[in-house]
Order: C-alpha cells, then structure tokens, then sequence
C-alpha cells in the first residue's frame, strides 16, 4: 500500500467531496468506517458528518455500540468469549432492519440511532430520526466489514497489533485475539475503500479512496 500523510479534517473534507461526486439526488448514502474501539471511528465519522452538512446536505451518525445485543445473550459463554465477541456482540438483524433498511431504494428514511444502553441493559427509546432523501448515513464500529452491509463507501482505520495492544485498556484485552481473527478472515484493508493508518493518531496516513 501507498501511504499519504493527512489530517483528519482533511481526509473527512476528501470522503464528503468524494460522496458528492458519486451520489444520486433522490437517493441515501451509507459510509462505513470500520475499526476497533479504539481507533477513534466515531471521531472520523463526526468530521465526515459535519464536512457533508457544510456542503448542505444532512447526515447521521450511528454508532454500533448503540446495537449491542443484551447482556443475558451477550454473555451466555462468558463475559471474555472471543467467539461470541465475533460473531454475537452486535444486533446485526437490528442494524439491517432499523438502519440499512430505511435507506434502501424506496425506503422511508426514518432511522433509529440507537437501540440498547449496554450501561443500563436496557432499551434507549430514543426517538426515530427522518433523513431526508440525498442525506448521508454514516455507520461506526468495529468487525463492520464482515456482515456484507450495504456501504456506498467504506473506511477501514489500520492499527498494528503493537498499537492495538498500547491503546487498549487491560480489560479489553481479551479482545485481541478476535481482531487478529477479523484481520485474517475478513480482510477489512482490502475490502474498504480506503484505509487509514493511525497507529499514531496524531499523524494519520491513508491510502486515499481506492477506484473499484
């Protein structure tokens, strides 16, 4: 891979452009930006957010976290289960359903932004949210490249096994493993658009949006 050194406005100014080159008037886009929890993609899809509102079009950002699965199914093989982690951490149906739906052809655009407080173990009701046709949504988490959700574009954000080791806290290392498995099984650096390495995130590098 070819790295460009950029900042992180920059790089979400370059996506908004990009998703305005590319869209269609009467239509959604969806944008993924994949990465573990912390590679900071709920920072990148708050730029992107707001690049695309200042080129007048309204967007949404939905964080996976707010569609974990509850505890009780969450932690049916223990709280550390690296299988479950992969595979049954997430309300993917939900996502589809709530989400992926709503901004297919034809569809309503009314989105729920969230469903479950894993704080509370609870379900948020949170009210659902109208994007307007031509509005872009833009979905953040880890392992999102692995449920062939239907992305316009998506961003992987790279960490080296080191930095992810660094930056995570001791309680979550127990995940690791998953994400070495996400690297091998999924391949998310070649199946997004564009990847970014941020193993310092003070100086991100990518390698651009890929042509397909």
């Amino acid at each position: 891979m070819q790295w460009e050194a950029i900042t992180w406005q920059r790089m979400a100014e370059r996506l908004a452009g990009h998703l305005d080159d590319v869209h269609e008037r009467d239509g959604w886009q969806r944008v993924g930006i994949d990465g573990a929890p912390v590679a900071g993609t709920g920072v990148l899809a708050g730029e992107v957010a707001e690049a695309v509102r200042q080129r007048g079009r309204p967007s949404l950002v939905v964080s996976t976290e707010g569609f974990l699965r509850p505890a009780s199914l969450r932690f049916e093989f223990g709280r550390q289960d690296v299988d479950s982690y992969l595979g049954g951490w997430y309300d993917t149906a939900a996502l589809w359903r709530e989400v992926f739906g709503p901004t297919d052809p034809g569809g309503t655009g009314r989105v729920l932004p969230d469903l479950w407080d894993p704080a509370t173990d609870r379900a948020t009701r949170s009210p659902y949210v109208e994007l307007p046709p031509g509005g872009v949504m833009l979905v953040h988490g880890p392992l999102l490249l692995g449920h062939w959700f239907p992305f316009d574009l998506s961003v992987h954000i790279r960490l080296s096994a080191g930095a992810l080791a660094r930056r995570t806290e001791e309680s979550a290392r127990w995940t690791l493993p998953a994400f070495t498995r996400y690297e091998a099984d999924t391949d998310p650096a070649s199946a997004a658009d564009a990847v970014v390495r941020a193993d310092d995130p003070r100086h991100p590098a990518w390698t651009g949006i890929r042509s397909r």
